[in-house]
């Protein structure tokens, strides 16, 4: 009878759906879950009949996903890595270089104070050896300060080398991933499961770089930089690694047998802010302090050998600069002790013309890579300055993606996110959907137990 039969496939159908429900519900708090349903479709009636139909089919299983959503939410990840990336290096530098104790101001302030004190006797031994104690702080002072660049030098590295591994076997999953669904869609199975774990892979692939996604018709869906080089095609992974053949770090995408040189400034994500910090923020940083104490360095030994000190010989180097490296930058001569002040300009004891070229260095230009010219006495300020700006506007833009992130977040769940009281309707709904054909089914039982008592 087709009243059993309509009523039958109803049962079904609404079985199916409170599968669907109950496979929401399940997954109410599993993250990265994208909500299912059914997509009903009634059964038309054959050719030549006039009865209402034939009952109702499942015609496929949906899965409440945005594109759009989707790849703001990817888009929104790679910002938020690049700038939360940056952050905790910035705000170390700023806090360490803007300490009133360890700054590189504070050193230079108490050398220069010692020059000046010792000009109220030039030939107080106690005061010139305030001015060599005054050298030493001031050497150590820019040797910490670059310490400091150094060991974040190396952090940036060794977070760069713990990224890639994490990389390449995200890209390797989502083409394991995209081949996966492929071969399950042709067989007509749901890979809704596997579509979410690989948009999971996609996820956490954009919090490391800047990506491009675009969906392919059987399924699979192709990855590749901003700029252009392909990370996943298919079932083919690329790789990502630093090739130091050519003596400078050059990072490069390998795919299939192709090789490409990658700008890591450019990638956007972990890697980027990696890069753009490295090479736009802590490597002029590092060069300036280098060049702070170099040319503060020779300029101060200059001016020491145009005097005499206090036996009457040409004055002697007080400083010594090099480029750098675990021993520093700075250091004051071994052995050299307060006699060796070469702070007079005619010989006498007691004259103090050299002393004051010396003490007017501070007011004199240096010119550093990072800032320009400048005036020793705000050299210091300066970097700190532009260091401050640096971290407020990263805060800022880190502040901006954050709520852009969040905001993509709420957006793909209202979409695709599991409600807790839509699903409660539905598995009422459903319920009562499955409870009205099985009535049905009844009904049509009692109909036809009459039509055989009537025969009977």
């Amino acid at each position: 009878m087709p009243i059993i039969n309509n009523a039958l496939s109803g049962a079904i159908a609404a079985q199916a759906a409170l599968n669907a429900t109950s496979q929401n519900v399940a997954n109410l708090q599993t993250k990265g879950y994208t909500r299912q349903g059914v997509l009903l479709t009634a059964v038309a009636p054959g050719l030549g009949t006039k009865q209402a139909g034939n009952g109702v089919e499942v015609s496929s299983l949906l899965r409440f996903a945005d594109s759009y959503k989707t790849q703001q939410l990817w888009r929104a990840n790679s910002e938020l890595g690049r700038y939360t990336t940056q952050q905790p290096y910035l705000s170390q530098l700023e806090q360490v270089m803007g300490d009133d104790k360890s700054s590189l101001s504070n050193g230079v302030d108490n050398f220069f104070k010692a020059l000046n004190a010792v000009g109220e006797e030039p030939t107080s031994a106690p005061l010139r050896g305030q001015v060599v104690a005054q050298a030493g702080a001031l050497a150590e002072s820019f040797n910490s300060i670059y310490q400091v660049t150094r060991n974040q030098q190396l952090s940036v590295q060794q977070q760069r080398d713990a990224i890639l591994p994490n990389f390449n076997t995200l890209t390797q999953n989502i083409a394991s991933l995209n081949q996966r669904i492929v071969a399950a869609g042709a067989t007509g199975t749901n890979v809704s499961g596997l579509v979410d774990e690989r948009d999971m892979a996609i996820d956490s692939l954009s919090q490391l770089t800047a990506i491009e996604v675009l969906e392919q018709p059987d399924g699979s869906r192709s990855v590749s930089l901003k700029s252009g080089q392909p990370l996943v095609a298919g079932n083919v992974a690329a790789s990502i690694g630093i090739d130091t053949s050519g003596g400078t770090p050059q990072m490069q995408v390998t795919f299939a047998r192709s090789v490409y040189a990658v700008d890591d400034t450019a990638l956007g994500g972990q890697l980027g802010g990696l890069a753009t910090f490295e090479k736009n923020t802590l490597k002029p940083l590092q060069e300036s302090i280098v060049s702070m104490a170099t040319q503060l360095g020779t300029m101060v030994n200059a001016q020491l050998a145009a005097g005499t000190d206090s036996a009457g010989n040409p004055g002697q180097p007080m400083f010594q600069v090099n480029g750098g490296g675990a021993g520093g930058i700075m250091a004051v001569t071994e052995g050299y002790n307060a006699n060796d002040l070469a702070l007079s300009s005619d010989g006498t004891p007691g004259d103090s013309g050299n002393l004051q070229a010396l003490v007017d260095i501070k007011n004199q230009a240096i010119t550093l890579p990072s800032v320009g010219s400048v005036i020793i006495g705000d050299a210091d300020t300066q970097l700190v300055g532009k260091l401050g700006i640096d971290s407020q506007q990263n805060k800022s833009l880190l502040n901006t993606a954050s709520t852009i992130r969040y905001q993509a977040e709420d957006d793909w769940a209202a979409t695709s996110g599991v409600n807790r009281d839509e699903e409660a309707m539905n598995l009422v709904e459903f319920q009562n959907m499955y409870q009205a054909n099985m009535k049905v089914i009844a009904v049509a039982n009692t109909l036809f137990d009459s039509t055989l008592a009537m025969f009977g």
